[in-house]
């Protein structure tokens, strides 16, 4: 077999364990997103189906294919089909470029644990995920639904408001790697004292409310707001249509939650081990980021939803002004950092011999 035909293969087989992979991450999540609130409401939660509940997902799925998928009159139908796609999509695309792990040899060809490796990879994912939003607006606006629109359009002006915080905060980090390859970014946190964590901590933070507010959860979940909206944007939604809503959320909390750790967290980076094996570091970026699920989850059953009008203030007054100035702050000291080092002997000669 020639290489390239080697190479195609391995890349086959890359997309097929990714995709795959991250279906069944999402699947896996809608039961623990019903486990661990039950852990925290002390109930049992899922026990019936198969051991301990874990086959719930199965039943979802089988119950979501055999459901009827009803179109509401007045509808238009070509929008109304094709807006859960356009919400799950862009998840599922931005997925690509995350770097899962190091390099791994397969059929004797050394390639990387991602789908495929761009230059660019943080403008690919801040370009795409920002399409997630049309999905929504077009779901709402399709329904020929007052409620569905309301949701539809509130969704809309929290993710455009927070989107511009979760977008300085990612290039606060890029402006210390000097890089918009994610991978190159991973590389250059191999030990545990370059986590990007410890020079950008406000970014973080920033980056992680967003997050919430992107992913449309709680406590930001005001495009699915039961007591005022019936249930937001999807409500005229069922069957698979409605499952592919749900699946969009869900991959879009495996993106961020891998975004979050390839940026601040050092990615497949292994603590104290910078040459670890390539199935030990796969296993890492695989913990970290199911610690950053668990805090979806745990968030969701701990805060309270916001008003409306505090969620807007949130993301203009205080988060969109503090990620300008941290992004400030952090070209200034990018620029003249080095200029301030190369005078530091002079100013501590100055000031011993003051004294």
């Amino acid at each position: 077999m020639s290489p390239q035909v080697l190479e195609i293969v391995v890349w086959v087989i890359k997309v097929h364990v990714i995709f795959v992979a991250m279906t069944a991450v999402a699947a896996l999540t809608t039961l623990a997103e019903r486990k661990v609130s039950a852990w925290m409401q002390y109930r049992h939660g899922p026990n019936r189906v198969g051991p301990q509940g874990i086959l719930q997902p199965l039943a979802d799925g089988v119950k979501f294919i055999f459901k009827e998928s009803l179109v509401p009159d007045g509808a238009n139908k070509w929008m109304f089909r094709i807006a859960p796609a356009l919400a799950a999509m862009p998840a599922m695309l931005t997925v690509a470029v995350i770097p899962f792990g190091p390099d791994v040899t397969l059929f004797g060809v050394t390639t990387p644990f991602s789908i495929t490796d761009l230059d660019v990879g943080v403008m690919y994912i801040l370009a795409i995920g920002g399409l997630s939003v049309y999905g929504v607006i077009v779901g709402g606006w399709a329904s020929n639904s007052k409620y569905s629109l309301l949701g539809s359009l509130r969704a809309s002006a929290q993710m455009v408001s927070y989107e511009l915080s979760l977008i300085l905060a990612i290039l606060a980090v890029v402006a210390v790697s000097g890089t918009l390859d994610l991978r190159e970014v991973v590389m250059q946190q191999k030990t545990l004292g370059q986590w990007n964590i410890f020079y950008q901590p406000v970014a973080f933070v920033l980056f992680l409310i967003a997050a919430f507010a992107e992913t449309n959860r709680h406590p930001f979940d005001f495009a699915e707001c039961e007591p005022e909206l019936v249930s937001g944007f999807h409500t005229e939604y069922s069957a698979m249509r409605f499952a592919l809503f749900a699946l969009g959320e869900y991959c879009a909390m495996i993106v961020m939650s891998s975004l979050a750790v390839t940026l601040w967290f050092g990615g497949f980076s292994v603590p104290f081990m910078p040459e670890a094996h390539w199935a030990i570091g796969i296993a890492a970026f695989c913990a970290k980021v199911t610690f950053f699920l668990f805090l979806f989850l745990w968030v969701r059953w701990t805060l309270p939803r916001f008003r409306f009008d505090q969620l807007m203030n949130l993301g203009w007054k205080v988060m969109l002004p503090i990620a300008l100035v941290n992004l400030f702050l952090t070209g200034a000291v990018i620029s003249y950092a080095p200029q301030l080092k190369a005078l530091w002997p002079q100013v501590a000669a100055v000031w011993n011999g003051g004294r």
